[in-house]
This record gives C-alpha cells, sequence and structure tokens, in this order.
C-alpha cells in the first residue's frame, strides 16, 4: 500500500508509526512524500486559508489514485467530510496538550513581563494572553526544529507546541513544561491522526480498520463537532478536549471547551458530560451553550 504523506519530519515520523504498525498487520507499506501548499509557503496558516492548507494536495493525489491512504494531523483536518473519501481509522491519541519549550529551564508562571512566546496557533495566543502575565506572544511558522531553534539562538523566550508532536519526534525531554488544559485547552483532535482512504477501496479501509481506536474516535468526535457547530475553521481562537472514563452509569464522555477573543480579553470555557455512544449530540450540546453564551461573537472578531 503507497502511503501519501507530507516531507516534514513530523510528519514523516506520525506515517512511519503507522507504516510500522500495518507492517506488524502482514502489510506491505511504501511512503510515498509529498508537498502541500503549507509546505511551500512561509505565510501565516491564517493568511493561507486556514482549515486544509496541510491537507487539500493530500486528498487531491489520493482521489487521483496516486496513493492508497493518507496520514493527518487530525486537528489540521478540515470538519467537512471530503467527497468520495472515508476516515478509515483514528488510532489510540497521543498526549492531547501542548507544550512550553522556554530558555533556562522556565515554566509559563515564572517567565519575567514582555517574555517573547512564539506561537503560529490563534487559539494559542488567545488563552496565553487570557492567562494575564503579560507575556508578548510573537506570530511564527516552521517546522518543531525551526520553532525551537529560536529558543536556542535567543530570539524568543519560549515556544508552544503540541506535546505529541516532540513525543512522536522524541523530544519530549526538551519541554520545559507540559500545559495544564485548566490553562490552556488544546485543538480540537491534538494528538489524534487521521487516516483517510477512499471509500469505494473496500480492502484498505479493511486494512486500515485494525488501528481504530473507539474511545480515541468517540473523544475527537465531540471536540470536532463543538468546533463544526460554532462555525469555526481550525485557525480560530477555540479549544476543545474530550475525556472518556467509565463511571457507575458506563462508559461516560467529559467534554471541555474554550472560545477566546485574540486579544485574550474575553473568555467563554464550559463543559457538558454525556454518554460515550453520543459524542456528536454532546458536542452539538455543548456548541449551543458556548453559542448562547455570545462565542460568535469572539470568532466573528478573530475571523472578520
Amino acid at each position: 500500500m503507497r502511503l501519501g504523506t507530507r516531507r516534514s519530519a513530523l510528519a514523516m515520523a506520525q506515517s512511519e508509526l503507522i507504516a510500522a504498525a500495518l507492517r506488524g498487520h502482514g502489510h506491505a507499506v511504501d511512503l510515498v512524500e509529498i508537498v502541500t501548499e503549507g509546505d511551500r509557503s512561509a505565510e501565516a496558516i491564517k493568511t493561507l486559508g486556514g482549515t486544509g492548507v496541510f491537507v487539500t494536495e493530500l486528498r487531491r493525489r489520493l482521489l487521483g489514485g496516486d496513493v492508497d491512504f493518507a496520514v493527518h494531523s487530525l486537528k489540521d483536518l478540515p470538519t467537512e467530510p471530503a467527497e468520495g473519501l472515508v476516515l478509515a481509522a483514528v488510532p489510540p491519541r497521543e498526549d492531547p496538550r501542548d507544550a512550553l519549550v522556554a530558555r533556562d529551564g522556565h515554566v509559563l508562571g515564572d517567565l519575567p513581563q514582555g517574555a517573547r512566546i512564539g506561537t503560529g496557533s490563534p487559539r494559542r495566543a488567545a488563552q496565553l494572553r487570557a492567562l494575564g502575565l503579560g507575556l508578548d506572544v510573537v506570530p511564527i511558522r516552521g517546522n518543531v526544529d525551526t520553532r525551537m531553534r529560536r529558543v536556542r539562538e535567543g530570539d524568543l523566550d519560549g515556544v508552544v507546541v503540541a506535546a505529541a508532536g516532540l513525543s512522536r519526534l522524541g523530544r519530549l525531554d526538551e519541554a520545559t513544561e507540559i500545559l495544564d488544559p485548566f490553562q490552556v485547552l488544546p485543538a480540537p483532535g491534538q494528538g489524534a491522526l487521521a487516516i483517510e482512504c477512499r471509500a469505494d477501496d473496500e480492502s484498505v479501509v479493511a486494512a486500515l480498520s485494525v488501528l481504530d481506536d473507539a474511545d480515541t474516535r468517540a473523544a475527537v468526535a465531540a471536540e470536532r463537532t463543538v468546533l463544526a457547530a460554532v462555525e469555526a475553521g481550525c485557525t480560530a481562537p477555540v479549544g476543545a478536549l474530550a475525556d472518556v472514563a467509565t463511571g457507575d452509569d458506563g462508559a461516560e464522555i467529559y467534554l471541555r471547551a474554550v472560545v477566546a477573543s485574540e486579544d485574550g480579553a474575553s473568555v467563554i470555557r464550559l463543559s457538558a458530560t454525556g454518554p460515550v455512544s453520543h459524542p456528536v449530540g454532546l458536542g452539538r450540546r455543548l456548541a449551543a451553550d458556548l453559542l448562547e453564551a455570545g462565542a460568535a461573537g469572539l470568532i466573528r472578531e478573530s475571523h472578520p
């Protein structure tokens, strides 16, 4: 099977993990490297159009038959389904939280006023500003190594990146703090991978399905439903995190979400709980609560 992947170190590491898992089930897998618009441009993701900037070319090559399946970071995947494609598997999730990589071993709480913290995510920027620590949040682009190099060279005091990315690159020990979701909620789907293939390719769908994790799929379905229902893309200042736990009434999802203004001055944080068997309904219910609390206005401010 031909696996389509971006050329970045993180995308290759993620694809190799999936390839290795499939090889363990007896399948031969070859990686096919694909360059996307997001890889070619140094513009901010929001400027490039946000949602799908790393996905469109992979999907085009998949539908064209150049590759048999593709591996995406699920947080980059548009919430609308793509015609002719199916999400064949969502493997067990890595740590969904964000991580700080700061100079001199600093954590957020002991960084000096005015410390320059880099991130390419409006969601992270808004929540960092909302903490009231007096940080100077700086927009940046580039792969994980490029971002962390700016800290080593002294251009930035720290950067915030996904803990899952650091883990998959074998660099989690370089994080100086894993951020508590009560401070900074991750992006919907963060830490999870999405394996996509053609809907009519039954043999590939069957081969990929063995990698699917039901709890992870339910959790990210709840999170992404919030994102879709508040009509926000992956570059909006919206965070969501679902945890699956077994209680007296069976398996349940505890879903938290946040919508913030870009300057962090206005923040709406809400949560809801529901059965694991109905993640979409839970996500819609929480989204309705967010909209009733004024989330639509905050999203319009960030996407005029």
